[in-house]
């Protein structure tokens, strides 16, 4: 997951990596100079000086002669000394040996061409690491030897590698102690983001009480305050809406009853004997049964956004409810050319629930399978029980089955949402399967919907099974 918190931490943590690259870089540069460098300018200083009390009486002395006069007088313990010829050949070093070696390190070609060289590798012939400096003497304008002043750095490499060592450890521990104190801070920053989205998710789900803590007096706890009064803004609002349904659908039900009434009254009085008046008295009456029907909707859907619907449960049959709005809803075969077919469990199915709420649902889903089902098609209606695998407990199954028109698959998966409507064509309040849904999960159960365009559709309501005792 690619979080703003591992943006922040790898943001930190890349910058002191970097800054103690450069800085370690920058002191072991230090350390190597000034070891290294102090080798080398000792062995330089005392090349130089031995040259300048000892150059007068080399230059006048052959080779031979010149190795005697170094043993004699220029040998020292710490550094060793070598004679070599103006080849590069050793003629004699300071321990009086004269080995069959001929140097061609970078100082000695140097010191042939006439100047002084210094080089810092491992003697060819030692095979030890030295800093070494080789000076040319001349007699008159020609170069007849070489004299060569050579010590050891492993001591010093020694020093160097544990001093890299002691670096790498402390950069590594400061790394780590940022890395540790950036996660800190991170968090920090980070903390209060998360419980904003907490927040902004339980809303989402419903959960209006939710509020996000202020925890400093930062961009982030003027956020989470803003946050807080948009909550309580959309509270009220949602209120007022929900307060405005309910108060409107109350007023609606007084009229409609009036106008059903009445309606029934004329049709089927004496008077109302002429064609016309009868047929616009029929389409009153299904127009007002329509009206109602969609009251109905609203009231039942500011309840269920309120909280207050309230179930009236007990154990029942889930067979009897669904035998009753069968037999209630069968007339509407001859009506719409549309076969009903119930099919029920052989022996009853115990069900702890609100048989007028479930009569709704029942009512509400053969209502959608009539309406979106064509003149020689079918509605099934089955009730069976099951088992879950996953959680071994036992569950009643009400399946509502048509031949209908379907539903596509960019609407199937917001046909249960508020005031969604597919583009079937058909009117309706888009709060019908919203309302059997809400229904369901309040007596613990869920609603599935599986269809396919042009091929029907297939409801189930799964609820919790009791215990016949």
């Amino acid at each position: 997951m690619n979080s703003l918190k591992t943006r922040i931490v790898w943001s930190y943590l890349l910058l002191i990596v970097l800054v103690v690259c450069v800085l370690g870089g920058l002191f072991l540069t230090l350390i190597w100079n000034y070891y290294y460098g102090s080798a080398q300018s000792s062995v330089k200083q005392r090349a130089i000086y031995a040259l300048t009390q000892h150059s007068r009486s080399l230059a006048s002395l052959k080779v031979h002669d010149q190795a005697d006069y170094m043993l004699q007088y220029m040998a020292e313990g710490d550094v060793r000394l070598q004679l070599l010829d103006n080849n590069g050949k050793v003629a004699i070093d300071s321990d009086g040996f004269a080995e069959q070696v001929q140097y061609t390190t970078p100082d000695v070609k140097t010191a042939m061409d006439g100047y002084n060289g210094t080089w810092q590798g491992e003697d060819p012939y030692y095979r030890e690491r030295v800093t070494s400096v080789t000076i040319p003497i001349y007699n008159d304008t020609r170069v007849v030897s070489l004299l060569r002043y050579s010590a050891s750095v492993e001591r010093i490499d020694d020093m160097v590698t544990r001093l890299t060592q002691m670096t790498a450890i402390v950069g590594a521990g400061v790394v780590l102690l940022f890395l540790g104190l950036s996660l800190w801070m991170t968090q920090r920053i980070v903390r209060p983001i998360q419980e904003l989205t907490r927040a902004a998710r339980y809303m989402a789900d419903g959960d209006w009480t939710r509020r996000a803590v202020k925890r400093n007096n930062d961009e982030i706890g003027q956020l989470a305050e803003t946050f807080n009064v948009m909550v309580v803004e959309l509270n009220k609002r949602e209120k007022l809406k929900n307060d405005f349904i309910s108060s409107i659908s109350h007023e609606l039900r007084t009229p409609l009853t009036s106008i059903k009434g009445w309606s029934e009254t004329l049709k089927g009085s004496e008077s109302a004997v002429d064609e016309e008046t009868s047929l616009g008295l029929n389409i009153i009456s299904r127009e007002t049964d329509r009206l109602t029907g969609l009251v109905e909707d609203l009231l039942d859907f500011s309840k269920l956004a309120a909280g207050n619907i309230e179930l009236q449960p007990e154990v029942l049959d889930l067979n009897s409810p669904v035998r009753e709005m069968v037999h209630q809803l069968g007339v509407r075969e001859e009506q719409t050319g549309v076969k009903l077919i119930a099919t029920f469990g052989k022996s009853p199915i115990f069900v702890y629930g609100d048989a007028n709420r479930l009569k709704q649902v029942i009512i509400n889903l053969i209502d959608n399978a009539f309406k979106f089902t064509s003149s020689g098609g079918s509605v099934r209606i089955a009730t069976t029980t099951f088992t879950d695998k996953e959680n071994e407990k036992a569950y009643a199954q009400l399946t509502v089955a048509d031949t209908g028109s379907g539903i596509s698959g960019e609407d199937l998966p917001h046909v249960t949402e508020k005031f969604y409507k597919a583009n079937t064509g058909h009117g309706g309040s888009g709060l019908g399967l919203a309302i059997c849904k809400e229904i369901a999960e309040l007596h613990g159960g869920e609603l599935l919907i599986d269809s396919e365009r042009g091929a029907g559709t297939i409801v189930t309501v799964k609820l919790p099974v009791v215990k016949e005792d």
